[in-house]
């Protein structure tokens, strides 16, 4: 039988409240929801990083980002607004209204289907409200831009606003790149960033039908580059220079051999 973890969640709550009471923590009794928004960023790239990297790790990083749930609800509390309990039974209630394949006898086949189910119930959820609501509305404008553009098309999919495949939206990147070259050679600057945008975009559109993260392609080119980047600075520390003092040949030439160790470095592991 699973050990209730509800004493401990009680702890952590009162916990929180002891922080926040006169004679708590300075720091944290002088946080705001606004103060804390960094905070909260921090800490679910952490939690990122956790997964990427494997371990026990990711425990302590799950426990840091349910802390700035509790701590926003503590805060929330003592201004009138909401408790914890508030979040969590609204919580509560969505995953399960929102899950009938589950908890009331619908039934879904395939995960695509659950998703089109869900937004179904978002869009009904808001015509009771008298809300108007788009099929792709929820996704956060402060998301990183390539995760906003890939949640965003995965929304235009659920109601078939896609391309067929990875290679049908191809042809749509290799006309972006068409138009952003000719606004480039144009001089026209604010058209070639008009262009490069649309450029960005239709790249994602084919990351996410090839069944790729953008995000995690570019983020791995990044790590990619800063280690070729450093060997290079290696080899030329080695040989008394630096990237600095050198001619744009030289660091050409340090570059490809810094691929090359690399590539054989690889090769090697395999």
């Amino acid at each position: 039988m699973t050990e209730s973890s509800g004493p401990l969640f009680e702890h952590l709550l009162r916990i929180m409240a002891q922080l926040r009471e006169p004679g708590g923590c300075p720091w944290d009794r002088e946080q705001t929801p606004t103060s804390l928004k960094p905070y909260l960023i921090e800490e679910a790239y952490e939690v990122l990083e956790a997964i990427d990297a494997g371990g026990e790790h990711l425990t302590e990083e799950l426990g840091d980002l349910l802390f700035q749930v509790v701590f926003h609800s503590q805060i929330a509390a003592e201004r009138g607004e909401f408790t914890i309990h508030d979040v969590l039974r609204r919580l509560n209630d969505k995953m399960v209204s929102r899950h009938p394949h589950v908890f009331a006898g619908a039934s879904v086949e395939t995960p695509k289907q659950a998703l089109a189910q869900w937004e179904a119930l978002k869009q009904r959820e808001a015509g009771d409200t008298g809300r108007t609501r788009s099929v792709i509305d929820g996704v956060p404008r402060t998301l990183p831009a390539l995760l906003r553009a890939q949640r965003t098309q995965a929304k235009a999919a659920r109601v078939h606003f896609d391309w067929p495949d990875a290679p049908a939206a191809w042809t749509k990147v290799e006309e972006e790149v068409r138009e952003a070259a000719a606004a480039l050679a144009d001089g026209d600057r604010a058209r070639f960033n008009e262009e490069l945008g649309d450029v960005l975009f239709s790249l994602v559109n084919v990351a996410r039908l090839a069944s790729l993260d953008a995000e995690q392609a570019l983020t791995g080119a990044i790590e990619k580059f800063c280690r070729r980047f450093t060997h290079m600075e290696a080899d030329l520390s080695a040989r008394g220079k630096s990237v600095a003092s050198v001619s744009q040949e030289e660091l050409e030439e340090s570059w490809h051999v810094a691929k090359a160790n690399e590539r054989r470095s690889e090769q090697g592991r395999r």
